[in-house]
């Protein structure tokens, strides 16, 4: 029985007078089929590379920038009433851990300047700008209603009040 992968047996083939040579014939459509399928995959495994970046396999978000000023500016956020009780459905306020936060977004802003790309510098920015603006008008809010004798609500910490409306 002769080996099919045996090349020494073609050659002899093909050295044999009035024979024609051994024609090599190539499938080219697989080899495109096979490139759309590996490009298909590598689309597929950068999508998903880019959604598994928001978080490991922990099901964390990862350790960075953007994740620990997205941190600081949801706890500032929420002491500006701006994300409500879930046993309450009220937001609280607290300008003092408020204005912790917004400082500590503040010292990052201030430490980082030089060492930060276009995109983070800008946002850092932008949520240092919203949490104040809406720092000095809560703020405002619970003087006017202290002024006026309107009891702005209480709870455990000092300085914590029940959220005044934001503007739209």
């Amino acid at each position: 029985m002769s080996d099919p992968f045996d090349l020494s047996q073609h050659a002899k083939k093909s050295e044999q007078p009035g024979e024609e040579p051994p024609r090599i014939i190539v499938d080219s459509d697989w080899k495109a089929q096979a490139q759309a399928e590996k490009e298909k995959l590598a689309s597929q495994e950068s999508a998903a590379g880019a959604a598994g970046q928001e978080q490991d396999d922990t099901g964390m978000p990862p350790a960075d920038f953007k994740t620990l000023m997205a941190s600081l500016a949801t706890q500032g956020l929420l002491y500006l009433g701006g994300i409500p009780d879930p046993e309450t459905g009220r937001g609280v306020i607290s300008l003092e851990y408020a204005r912790h936060y917004i400082d500590l977004l503040a010292v990052l802003e201030v430490k980082t300047k030089g060492n930060l790309d276009k995109d983070e510098a800008e946002e850092l920015a932008g949520v240092l700008k919203e949490l104040r603006a809406r720092f000095v008008y809560i703020a405002q809010s619970v003087a006017a209603q202290q002024a006026q004798g309107a009891d702005p609500g209480t709870s455990a910490n000092p300085g914590t009040q029940q959220q005044p409306p934001f503007p739209p």
